[in-house]
């Protein structure tokens, strides 16, 4: 029997052609009113009345918005981070004037400066990457917003059957190339199912704040891969072990103050289960 569509929610999933934008867009679409965005042309989304084209670089999302008239938007956006701050700062206007919810998809990487322990909540940013100082930007401006309209959903390293890191893992396996790994970098993961379901729950329950959506234990880059490509099949890969310190990194999101249910939270080795073949 056929989910019967929450109408009290019209879903903008902003970048719903992207990895995660469209795992999202699969998971809340038999649920709610859900739209799309993609920037590409592509023949199954031109074909989709619920996905619209938006260029990021040359249009202006309040058309987009204006069309839609969403109560809840998820922001998996990609692309020139100059444009995508603009992008947010009108997103931000319209949510305060029509009392819009917003779910940003950050990054552990607005930590990267701290590798001396794993990061929470309420823990100051601050970062030595170009991305990280992106994400910043955009979450300080969210937080000048109320809290109750917006949710910075804060991911790790995002694994699953096809997402593009092993997909790439594949493709390197296959040709024989080397596998860089990070033997000194401890971190925690997460897979696009999770993060879905996780992101399912926060707009159903209306809950709001800042949530890291990592896995609950933390792990060792190289012998994260190492295990994974295990689990793809007996290959004898090759490695190029990358040292950026001499001594061991965090880069690790952990939940303490916005922990989701049990059922919700994620061990690292769900995800060998979901790649087994």
């Amino acid at each position: 029997m056929k989910q019967e569509i929450d109408k009290k929610h019209r879903i903008l999933v902003l970048g719903a052609s992207g990895f995660i934008g469209e795992a999202i867009y699969k998971e809340l679409c038999s649920y709610f009113k859900t739209y799309g965005t993609y920037r590409t042309n592509n023949y199954s989304f031109d074909k989709n009345q619920h996905y619209f084209q938006y260029d990021i670089e040359e249009e202006d999302i309040f058309e987009t918005l204006d069309i839609i008239k969403p109560t809840v938007i998820v922001s998996a956006l990609r692309g020139n981070f100059s444009a995508q701050i603009i992008a947010h700062a009108h997103i931000c206007e319209y949510i305060v004037a029509n009392n819009t919810k917003l779910l940003f998809l950050s990054s552990a990487n607005v930590f990267d400066a701290y590798s001396k322990f794993p990061s929470y909540e309420l823990d100051k940013t601050l970062s030595h990457s170009i991305y990280g100082h992106f994400k910043i930007k955009i979450e300080n401006m969210l937080l000048r917003i109320s809290k109750k309209q917006v949710a910075i959903i804060r991911l790790p390293m995002v694994f699953g059957a096809q997402s593009p890191r092993i997909k790439e893992i594949k493709a390197f396996l296959k040709e024989g190339l080397p596998i860089k790994v990070f033997p000194n970098l401890i971190m925690n993961v997460t897979t696009d199912t999770k993060v879905t379901q996780q992101i399912h729950y926060i707009i159903n329950r209306n809950k709001s704040g800042i949530f890291h959506l990592g896995s609950n234990d933390l792990v060792h880059h190289n012998d994260f891969i190492k295990e994974i490509i295990e689990t793809l099949g007996k290959f004898k890969p090759f490695f190029i072990n990358v040292y950026t310190t001499n001594e061991e990194r965090y880069l690790a999101v952990l939940a303490k103050n916005n922990k989701l249910p049990k059922h919700l939270q994620l061990q690292s080795e769900e995800i060998f289960k979901e790649l087994e073949v």
